[in-house]
């Protein structure tokens, strides 16, 4: 499942579409409900915020992905911080960041 209050669902403009997401490329759980959070138009440091606020919101189950055009080096700390375990793999349209409670 793709979407959210704070996500993106459906296909991404201009890039890939939700089903081509390298999700298997990943170390996260495949059983899982995902939420998508496109963050590649948003201006610093509004990916860092959204995705932190989205998974305040999200049940531990969930894994969210977030859709960016470069690695999001801040957010690994934030990460780490608060229990979570990531998985960033670029592709050659931008950065996927999977994120899930271990």
């Amino acid at each position: 499942m793709f979407g959210g209050k704070l996500g993106w669902a459906g296909s991404l403009p201009g890039r890939m579409e939700a089903t081509d997401l390298p999700l298997d490329r990943t170390g996260a759980p495949a059983d899982r409900p995902r939420e998508l959070l496109e963050a590649a138009e948003l201006p610093p440091p509004e990916p860092l915020q959204r995705t932190l606020e989205l998974l305040a919101e999200l049940d531990d189950g969930t894994t969210l992905v977030q859709v960016n055009d470069r690695a999001p080096q801040h957010l690994y700390p934030r990460l780490e911080e608060r229990g979570y375990e990531y998985d960033t793999v670029e592709t050659g349209d931008g950065v996927v960041t999977v994120v899930w409670k271990g």
